[in-house]
């Protein structure tokens, strides 16, 4: 008897230490690129300035309490029902921003949603959109964010409870709801599929989350509970706003007017200061594009 109890608790052990093996394997951060990875270079800052107006990087990464759009010493609060997340700080300091990173680690990041020290990042970071980013345009964004101030200063860390600060769960998060790599348009054939799914990341807001805080796929742009918990944002398929015409969708993201003589406010007040810096055929592309997508009824807030 003592020797069955002992095979089946031996085997017990077996199973749970390859268990334990597996998961560990499976919910490890793993960078697309290794060194310089794929003799990624620095780009065009010209360029890159267009990608970093695009992507509303300055919305997000400025520093709060200053008016240039240009320091990103981060630091910017991010209510979510998870907890409270702080916006890094990626100007070009070399100690507190991102100016020690490699081409391949800002790759890793965008890609990835891997760190330089192989940690995943919190999808808060919308690397979920990013991630469908062409290298050329990746490149690009590195050279031009290298020549933009240097800010000293980290921000605060994330506010999040126990259960939330182990990073290694969102291994098992990615498994779940992240694609690396994928785009929800064939963007490199599509400029506005590729402006709004993936530098735009305008999913990221303009849809309903599940529990776990990913995407449900058949609210994609149909309007949900604002990130932040702050509101409500719209539905912007025909269903929302059928009766715009292309023309009105790009002079709204140029001058911020509706119309029907309304204003955007909220987050989308600082979309529209980036995309008013876009040349006309990007909001022209973007307008054609959102007047695409298929209709899909306003979730229940």
């Amino acid at each position: 008897m003592r020797s069955k109890l002992s095979i089946w608790f031996g085997a017990g052990l077996a199973v749970g230490a390859a268990s334990l093996l597996v998961s560990i394997w499976l919910t490890d951060a793993v960078p697309r690129f290794s060194g310089e990875g794929a003799n990624l270079q620095g780009g065009d800052a010209a360029r890159g300035k267009l990608v970093f107006t695009a992507a509303d990087c300055s919305s997000c990464h400025a520093t709060p309490g200053q008016t240039d759009p240009l320091k990103l010493g981060g630091g910017l609060a991010l209510a979510s029902p998870f907890g409270t997340f702080r916006v890094p700080n990626i100007s070009p300091d070399r100690a507190d921003g991102i100016g020690s990173w490699t081409v391949a680690e800002f790759a890793n990041a965008l890609i990835a949603g891997v760190s330089p020290t192989e940690q995943h990042y919190y999808p808060a970071f919308p690397y979920t959109s990013y991630t469908g980013m062409s290298l050329n345009d990746i490149q690009d964004l590195y050279a031009y964010l290298r020549i933009l101030p240097a800010v000293s200063g980290k921000p605060p860390p994330h506010d999040l409870p126990l259960l939330f600060r182990l990073r290694r769960a969102i291994g098992f998060w990615k498994l779940l709801f992240f694609e690396e790599g994928k785009a929800e348009a064939v963007t490199a054939q599509d400029r506005g599929a590729y402006l709004t799914e993936t530098l735009g990341h305008c999913a990221e807001c303009h849809s309903t989350r599940n529990m776990l805080g990913a995407i449900k796929p058949e609210t994609r742009f149909a309007g949900g509970v604002d990130p932040e918990g702050a509101g409500f944002v719209p539905n912007i398929t025909a269903v929302g706003i059928g009766d715009w015409t292309e023309a009105d969708i790009a002079d709204m993201l140029k001058t911020g007017e509706t119309p029907f003589n309304g204003r955007v406010g909220s987050s989308m007040a600082d979309v529209v200061i980036n995309a008013a810096q876009l040349p006309q055929s990007d909001r022209d592309a973007i307008a054609r594009y959102v007047k695409s997508l298929p209709p899909r009824p306003t979730p229940h807030p």
